[in-house]
């Protein structure tokens, strides 16, 4: 492995955490990190399903950072602890997620579409009665309207998220059946100075991949996009840097050299194939 940021990690501050974060940095440690990066989710107006919390993906963010200050400086000596939080974005709330996203001095943003038009992907029901492309076409399109309409992040995250849970997840999947529509969100990610994730939790939910394809990788290359973050989307100790060796493998084959850690909402960037 030669990627020693995890820059995508949730603890039982978000709903659907799984490790505390004593545990998430303690796996950290043993993994030889140097930097890893909370991003705990919020979701405003969340539609739940039955069984769900009234609060669910609600974050207490003042109660968040208590705990993540208390291992800063328990920790702070061995490991780069860094504050960030992950978006769910919507048209709808974009007012609430600029409040939140200015609320607090954040190291790092992302911005990720887990709700399309008032449903998660997650669930089949967004996919009854219409056409897998179908589904596919209208979270890409609902893509494009959140990076147009809310702009306080720093990457877009998983970008084909979707996929993870189609009811073929990405068996019938072709960038190319969506190349318009997501070269759009990228070259828009690209003008205005944003990043894009490379998000390994693709490979535990059975796809085999990373989150967006290597396609979407490639064609964000392609493009001029140079701006990567690299995360795991561990929501328990085992999946820190999962696949890792193997999405540097692939980041170098396309021709990135460096990514990026971001502090204070600025990116530095370290070598692909070097310690930080």
């Amino acid at each position: 492995m030669a990627i020693y940021a995890d820059m995508h990690v949730h603890t039982t501050f978000s709903s659907d955490g799984k490790g505390s974060m004593d545990e998430m940095i303690q796996k950290a440690l043993s993994l030889g990190l140097r930097h890893i990066c909370f991003t705990e989710h919020n979701d405003f107006d969340y539609p739940r399903h039955e069984g769900d919390p009234e609060n669910i993906f609600l974050l207490n963010v003042d109660s968040y950072l208590y705990e993540l200050l208390t291992k800063r400086e328990k920790y702070g000596d061995r490991i780069k602890i860094l504050f960030g939080i992950e978006l769910g974005v919507d048209p709808a709330i974009v007012q609430k997620n600029i409040a939140l996203s200015q609320s607090h001095d954040f190291d790092f943003i992302i911005a990720s579409s887990h709700v399309c038009h008032g449903r998660d992907p997650y669930y089949p029901d967004f996919y009854e009665g219409r056409s897998e492309k179908e589904a596919y076409r209208e979270y890409f399109e609902s893509e494009l309207e959140n990076v147009q309409k809310f702009s306080n992040f720093d990457v877009y995250g998983h970008l084909d998220y979707v996929v993870r849970y189609g009811p073929t997840q990405n068996r019938n999947y072709r960038y190319a059946d969506y190349g318009e529509i997501i070269d759009e969100i990228l070259r828009f990610l690209i003008k205005n100075n944003k990043g894009l994730e490379v998000n390994t939790g693709g490979f535990r939910c059975g796809i085999g991949s990373t989150n967006p394809c290597i396609d979407i990788i490639k064609r964000y290359h392609e493009l001029g996009g140079r701006v990567i973050t690299i995360g795991s989307d561990a929501h328990e100790p085992k999946y820190l840097t999962d696949q890792f060796s193997a999405t540097c493998e692939m980041l170098q084959e396309i021709g990135f050299k460096y990514y990026a850690v971001y502090e204070k909402r600025q990116p530095e960037y370290f070598k692909l194939d070097t310690l930080l």
